[in-house]
């Protein structure tokens, strides 16, 4: 099959609304970045025999194949209406959703995916498909969820590990290409007032190489005390795009392996972020 091209931006793509949605949004970041857009399908014909009374399996391969194709050509043509000059590349492939996810992202700038589907890899994004591509995957994944404007105000929350530093990296490269406001978020537990001021000196401390990469960025700076969860979903309602970094320490620890991660995905009131570390070597999904 072909090969994504480097640096593109990849939608998955199952024929739900959903997906459409996402993918329109992925088109804008394609846009704003000068990157092409890659509309990937993914389908699984049972290995189980098929019983007499159904088509033959190449009959039934053929026609997951055939509705693929009708649907990322129907989502192409939407995206090239709305950014006439990008470059959308496509692919329907026969494979298992995750490995064929991962796979793309080796190549990806970002990953982009639905919130609901019919049933393919964004039905069950709240179950083992966010985990496995959380942990395997190679970029950025963004979860289209809610509404989404591109002026909005870009929300990322940090709790200082190096996750959350690649969290803030995303945040401000899409709010600098977005021409858009950056909210860092950082939250603690304890209701000493010293801690407060430690917490801002070294949200302060990280946030100012970033300040200085990205001097057309405005920058706010945002403490809360308490739960992480409650903080970003209350933010989330005014901006654009939540961001957030998949492993860290403290308040932010295992976002997208835990009941916070999964919080925002399901309830967000608009797109969420997670930022991954790298792969390790041995992982068993490397590309093939």
């Amino acid at each position: 099959m072909p090969i994504a091209t480097e640096g593109s931006i990849v939608a998955g793509i199952d024929g739900s609304r959903s997906a459409r949605t996402a993918a329109l949004w992925a088109a804008g970041a394609a846009s704003r970045r000068g990157v092409p857009l890659r509309l990937v399908h993914v389908y699984a014909v049972p290995l189980a025999k098929v019983p007499s009374v159904l088509p033959p399996a190449e009959t039934i391969r053929a026609g997951f194949a055939g509705l693929g194709e009708e649907w990322v050509s129907q989502v192409r043509e939407a995206v090239l209406a709305r950014f006439p000059g990008l470059v959308v590349e496509t692919a329907v492939r026969e494979w298992s959703a995750v490995p064929a996810l991962v796979q793309e992202s080796t190549r990806a700038t970002m990953l982009v995916l639905g919130s609901r589907g019919l049933g393919g890899f964004t039905g069950p994004l709240i179950g083992s498909t966010a985990v496995a591509l959380a942990k395997h995957g190679h970029c950025p994944i963004v979860v289209v969820r809610g509404a989404w404007r591109d002026e909005d105000r870009i929300v990322v929350g940090t709790d200082g590990s190096p996750a959350s530093e690649g969290a803030l990296g995303f945040g401000f490269d899409e709010a600098n290409s977005r021409n858009a406001g950056l909210t860092v978020v950082r939250t603690w537990s304890d209701l000493s007032d010293r801690v407060e001021d430690d917490e801002r000196k070294s949200i302060e401390e990280q946030v100012a190489p970033w300040r200085d990469k990205y001097p057309e960025v405005p920058v706010e700076v945002v403490l809360r005390q308490g739960r992480p969860v409650r903080a970003l979903l209350e933010l989330g309602k005014r901006a654009g795009l939540l961001v957030v970094g998949c492993r860290g320490r403290g308040g932010f620890e295992g976002m997208l392996l835990g009941s916070t991660s999964q919080a925002l995905i399901a309830h967000a009131e608009c797109p969420v972020a997670v930022i991954r570390p790298a792969v390790p070597s041995d992982d068993p999904f490397e590309a093939r």
